[in-house]
């Protein structure tokens, strides 16, 4: 069996066949003559060495062997649509891609201008752009799903090269009618034995205050674990509990949602995100663009 000699015009021919349930259908679909569409269908047969057709008088049926022969063509072809995009891109200009992955207090805070101030100033590199977990984003860089991620402090990030992104300021957010909410300013333990709104287990922000409550020797009394910043504040708006959230994601939303951010004066308040690569030292030159450009982005652009 010598598969080397298989094309895209015969693969093409044979899924329209499939489709259709005919030769001469499939060759209508696919402008060719009935007798060089068969041919191509013989020969296909010929190299893979099995019947991939049962012909009957209404038509075709998918031997096991074809079945298997159509599932691969489908992917192959579908493969070589997604080549076709790319390389047009390249055609018209495009320098590279960039695979980033990011988090949420990333997203919400910095990201949006300083990744549109990027692409203004390299319109060939285009970014491909995935929000995820802070442990989802070192475990893609590893295995090489992405180029760079953008996570936070204290996430295990063994096996990569790491550069400061920028820093952000933890708050508590109660409700305006709340008792802690004429206070400017508190520390965890002093608030920690009320109920709580968190985000999912797993995530770098429930992590951490978990493990500052565990640090104080208490247990945090969660009502409720919820997806993104915006259910959170919609949980404290509702009464559910109070919240631990990054300041600047979460300002138009106190002020919509009628809730107060209460400083809070622990150290560990204050996050790092991190720029996360495999090599540094080896990145293509558009990747290291972005990096740079990541890494020196002052905190009011």
């Amino acid at each position: 069996m010598n598969l080397h000699r298989l094309d895209l015009v015969s693969l093409s021919l044979f899924t329209l066949v499939v489709r259709t349930g005919s030769i001469s259908k499939g060759a209508v679909l696919a402008n060719l003559a009935v007798g060089a569409a068969s041919k191509r269908i013989s020969d296909l047969e010929l190299m893979t060495g099995t019947p991939l057709l049962e012909r009957h008088s209404r038509g075709v049926i998918l031997t096991v062997a074809g079945k298997a022969l159509h599932g691969h063509a489908q992917r192959i072809l579908s493969d070589v649509d997604l080549l076709a995009a790319d390389l047009s891109d390249y055609a018209s200009g495009l320098v590279g891609v960039v695979r980033l992955w990011a988090n949420t207090s990333a997203v919400t805070q910095f990201l949006p201008n300083d990744l549109a101030s990027f692409t203004a100033a390299n319109p060939g590199i285009r970014i491909e752009f995935e929000e995820g977990d802070s442990r989802e984003i070192v475990v893609a860089v590893l295995d090489g799903r992405a180029d760079l991620g953008i996570f936070a402090d204290r996430t295990p990030a063994l096996g990569l090269d790491l550069v400061t992104y920028r820093r952000d300021r933890l708050s508590l957010v109660v409700p305006r009618a709340h008792v802690l909410s004429e206070r400017q300013s508190v520390y965890f333990e002093e608030v920690v034995d009320h109920d709580f709104v968190s985000l999912s287990a797993g995530t770098s922000l429930a992590e951490r205050l978990q493990a500052e409550t565990e640090a104080l020797g208490r247990n945090l009394k969660l009502r409720i674990r919820v997806r993104s910043f915006d259910a959170m504040c919609k949980m404290v708006s509702a009464g559910m509990g109070i919240a631990v959230l990054p300041s600047e994601a979460v300002q138009e939303l106190a002020g919509s949602l009628d809730l107060r951010q209460i400083a809070l004066k622990d150290a560990w308040a204050e996050r790092s995100l991190l720029i996360g690569l495999r090599d540094a030292g080896a990145i293509p030159r558009h990747v290291r663009l972005l990096v740079d450009h990541l890494a020196d982005a002052p905190p009011g652009r």
